[in-house]
């Protein structure tokens, strides 16, 4: 049940995986846990359009300053491939145009969907949120116009594509990406690709930055507990630099660390490699994270990234 009082609790701490349904925009549910676990602290790694369901990463209390370093992990998705017809959004909640071309068969879909794997250059689609000039594309979409924009390179790690249906054009494709790629886009290059159009019919994400869609909650089964349930729930913050080394450092070290001194490796983690990130302890509690790096003398040294508690 949700907690009706005033005083904001600076308890909660951590991150919690949602399982966002189709309808709410990604601050829908932000808005929702800040009431859940009554903080202003909370905010997502990784905007899911409205249509789309799955994997929201939600970061509660002082998880919040991870953001940045976890908005850049591989993600993986379901989508629906919907051929024969385009939309201005390239998915099926825009305005949709019929193609009077011929489906291709589905040797042709899948052998089309293995050009696409590997490093490739894509347009972002004018309805995102990039912004252009001061102004978000989407904006400029809503008003009628449109843009050029600069192709970026992204990375399709793999590209499977299930048959659904071969005569209505559906098709089913799991895709393992890098950040900043459009699921949507990807569906309409692979639709123009076979000259008969395309577009995104569903999309539901699977795995980002190392978490599982099977690692989630639904907000009504949140919404069910006591605050002090909820907050059992929250996955502690260090869990999400799981690749970094783990570095126990004594309470002299730890008190520079946490004051932004540079320490030198060679007193603390002498087997160091220059750009190596460590997550800093002291004793069994976590507090922040730290990369090796070379100082003027060139001498390497550790620097303290972002401080958790």
């Amino acid at each position: 049940m949700p907690n009706n009082s005033n005083t904001e609790n600076k308890s909660a701490s951590g991150i919690i995986c949602i399982n966002k349904p189709s309808g709410m925009t990604s601050h829908d549910v932000v808005n929702r846990l800040r009431r859940l676990y009554n903080t202003k602290k909370v905010g997502h790694t990784g905007t899911l359009d409205p249509m789309a369901t799955g994997l929201l990463i939600v970061l509660v209390g002082n998880a919040v300053k991870a953001s940045e370093y976890l908005m850049s992990g591989n993600k993986s998705y379901v989508a629906g491939l919907k051929l024969g017809m385009t939309s201005d959004t390239e998915d099926i909640s825009g305005n949709i145009t019929l193609s009077e071309k011929p489906l291709p068969k589905k040797e042709e879909v899948a052998a089309a969907c293995e050009k696409f794997v590997g490093d490739i250059m894509q347009i972002p689609p004018m309805y995102s949120a990039i912004k252009i000039g001061g102004k978000k594309l989407v904006d400029i979409a809503r008003s009628g116009e449109t843009v050029d924009r600069e192709p970026r390179k992204i990375t399709v790690y793999s590209l499977g594509c299930e048959t659904v249906n071969e005569e209505s054009g559906d098709y089913l494709l799991s895709v393992e990406c890098s950040k900043g790629t459009y699921i949507r886009t990807l569906c309409a290059d692979i639709g123009d690709s076979l000259t008969c159009g395309g577009l995104m019919s569903s999309l539901e994400r699977r795995h980002n930055c190392g978490f599982s869609l099977d690692d989630s909650h639904t907000l009504e089964s949140l919404e069910a507990l006591e605050l002090c349930e909820r907050e059992k729930l929250l996955i502690p913050v260090d869990s999400a630099f799981r690749d970094y080394t783990k570095l126990t450092l004594a309470p002299f070290y730890a008190g520079l660390a946490r004051n932004g001194v540079k320490i030198f490796t060679s007193k603390v983690a002498p087997n160091a490699a220059l750009g190596e990130r460590f997550c800093l302890y002291e004793g069994k509690k976590f507090f922040a994270i730290a990369e090796v790096q070379e100082n003027s003398d060139g001498d390497k040294v550790l620097r303290l990234l972002k401080q958790f508690v």
